[in-house]
């Protein structure tokens, strides 16, 4: 194992309507809701796709980091891209190697997880996590799926196979996560700059929805994107094609 994107996190304003949203719309249900969040201003909810999860957080109070970067990006969007190593170690050494400050560090008996400073990487908080027993695609993943608990979700989504981060200069940003990572940069169809993780692509794109700089996309493998997409449309939500727009963030559906 190398890297997984294990999880991804956004943030909201209002977290009911959200989850409102991605189960009426997408058939995904909550697994959790994390009181240790709380510790932040926080709530949280956790949702099972795969054998990652999806999590959306909003603020409960004033003066949080969430609160700031809602208002700095000018609403709802992408926040975390939480990955899975086998050993943090190297992963520490190597943020101090490149200049990346260590945000936030938890540690659990069973889970310990670095979180990255976004100023140093751009675009997002990047995370650096590992887990006992987490070797295995499907293992447990802390808090969300303990080894008891299936992580599998709704067979409407069936992953995240992907997450779009954009710039107004994604060539910059592209090379400063391959840089973090230590994973190659290459190219996709279309010339854009990717980085391939174990289960996922990392895609890096220029800013056109005058919100800046973070974590814009996401994509999931679907097998009923015209369900999805009707439902969408009935809710009022952006859609187009293969695409609807959920919490600030774009949904791609193949």
């Amino acid at each position: 194992m190398n890297l997984r994107m294990r999880q991804i996190c956004l943030v909201a304003r209002e977290i009911e309507p959200v989850v409102e949203t991605l189960r009426d719309v997408f058939g995904l249900e909550v697994c959790r809701r994390d009181p240790g969040v709380g510790k932040f201003g926080l709530e949280n909810a956790l949702f099972p796709i795969g054998n990652g999860f999806l999590e959306v957080v909003a603020p409960v109070r004033d003066g949080t980091t969430a609160g700031r970067y809602l208002d700095r990006r000018g609403g709802d969007g992408g926040y975390m891209v939480i990955t899975q190593c086998a050993d943090l170690a190297p992963r520490r050494g190597r943020c101090e190697a490149v200049g990346v400050r260590v945000a936030n560090e938890i540690r659990y008996a069973d889970y310990q997880e670095l979180q990255l400073h976004p100023r140093d990487v751009g675009a997002a908080m990047l995370s650096f996590s590992r887990q006992d027993g987490g070797e295995a695609a499907d293992g447990p993943w802390h808090p969300a799926a303990s080894k008891g608990t299936p992580a599998r979700g709704a067979a409407v989504i069936r992953a995240m196979t992907g997450a779009e981060l954009q710039s107004d200069d994604p060539e910059r940003l592209a090379r400063r996560w391959s840089e973090v990572m230590e994973l190659p940069l290459t190219r996709d169809e279309r010339a854009r700059p990717i980085i391939v993780l174990d289960d996922a692509t990392l895609r890096f794109v220029p800013s056109t929805d005058g919100r800046g700089e973070g974590l814009a996309g996401l994509d999931l493998d679907c097998p009923d994107a015209a369900g999805v997409l009707a439902r969408a449309k009935a809710h009022g939500l952006p859609a187009d094609l293969d695409m609807v727009v959920v919490c600030g963030m774009r949904l791609y559906l193949a």
